[in-house]
């Protein structure tokens, strides 16, 4: 697929990361949205609130259905997305851009060995889609 930025990481679960230092933007892959379609709500943690790699941090619910959406890495929440709460659609028309989701502080170094690179995660999804 030729949307899949090579800035980030990608886990198997859809979720895409792009590592800043120590801190961690997490949103929905342009996969994750166009499966999911018109998204009418999206429920995400509060600030201050921690989460290990691969626990579920929220809900996505979209026309079709509701969804979880998981850490892929760990760490503590320090941001939110704001502008989702009044236009959850963000993550339908702007998944790697104004539709993020959240920021994540880690301690140390994002632990990513679970997660692929862009090239990694097309192979994936390919393979999924033919399954």
């Amino acid at each position: 697929m030729a949307d899949i930025p090579n800035d980030r990481l990608y886990s198997k679960d859809h979720e895409w990361v792009r590592i800043d230092g120590d801190l961690v933007g997490v949103g929905l892959t342009a996969y994750a949205q166009k499966q999911l379609g018109d998204v009418v709500f999206i429920e995400v943690p509060n600030v201050g609130d921690r989460f290990e790699s691969g626990e579920p941090f929220g809900t996505v619910e979209s026309v079709k259905a509701v969804s979880e959406v998981y850490a892929p890495v760990g760490g503590e929440v320090v941001e939110v997305n704001p502008a989702l709460s009044d236009s959850p659609e963000l993550i339908n028309e702007e998944p790697y851009g104004d539709g993020w989701l959240i920021r994540l502080r880690t301690n140390g170094p994002a632990k990513t060995d679970d997660l692929l690179t862009a090239d990694g995660y097309s192979d994936y999804i390919n393979e999924e889609a033919s399954e």
